[in-house]
């Protein structure tokens, strides 16, 4: 007569049960809770390695940074007010006049420029004998007051021979630009250029 199985038995015989020692769980333990202590260490290592690289390199500028700083100090031009304009238009019937306001900016040469950057970069020293500051572009823009007369004369002879339909157009007011721009440069005769023009208050009545 076969014995039934008694659930509680195991139904295979073959079957072996791993006891560990008490011993050994407290290593097995040890070494996982050591293996995670060093990827936690890795990890916070890598954060802290990056997040210092990116605090250095806003404090370091990169040779791209610097080469864009150095274009804007050679862009930097010599701004020239030429104050306002009051002169009558090409128009004959009725006739019209022009009130403006032009500014422009002036190119500098390579001497200016070296010399402008080691004004800006020289440091002045403290106490009661430190010198006032002075202005790098002074001398420049008193030079140019001689040039004045010659630059206004030009403005108006453009001006002067636009009508005020001409002048009533963003287009119309790009192209007197240009010309003015033109013929300013021929007075400078290649020493300098113009970089810009601006017109103030552009009124035509």
């Amino acid at each position: 007569m076969v014995k039934p199985l008694n659930d509680k038995e195991d139904k295979n015989p073959n079957k072996k049960q791993i006891e560990l020692s008490p011993n050994a769980i407290m290593i097995i333990n040890n070494v996982v809770m050591l293996i995670v202590i060093i990827i936690a260490m890795i990890i916070m290592y890598i954060l802290l390695d990056t997040s210092f690289n990116k605090k250095i390199s806003k404090l370091i500028p990169t040779d791209e940074e610097q080469t864009e700083e150095m274009e804007e100090v050679k862009q930097e031009g010599i701004l020239l007010d030429l104050g306002d304009f009051i002169l009558n238009l090409a128009d004959t019937t009725p006739r019209r006049y022009l009130k403006v306001g032009i500014a422009m900016e002036l190119s500098k040469t390579e001497e200016e420029i070296a010399t402008s950057q080691a004004m800006a970069e020289a440091k002045p020293q403290g106490g009661h004998g430190a010198s006032t500051p002075v202005d790098p572009n002074a001398s420049i823009i008193s030079e140019m007051e001689r040039y004045k007369p010659a630059i206004r004369d030009a403005v108006i002879s453009v001006l002067s021979n636009k009508t005020s339909d001409e002048l009533s157009t963003p287009t119309g007011k790009e192209l007197a630009k240009e010309e003015i721009t033109e013929m300013v440069n021929n007075v400078f005769e290649g020493q300098r250029e113009v970089m810009r023009v601006s017109f103030g208050q552009f009124i035509i009545q």
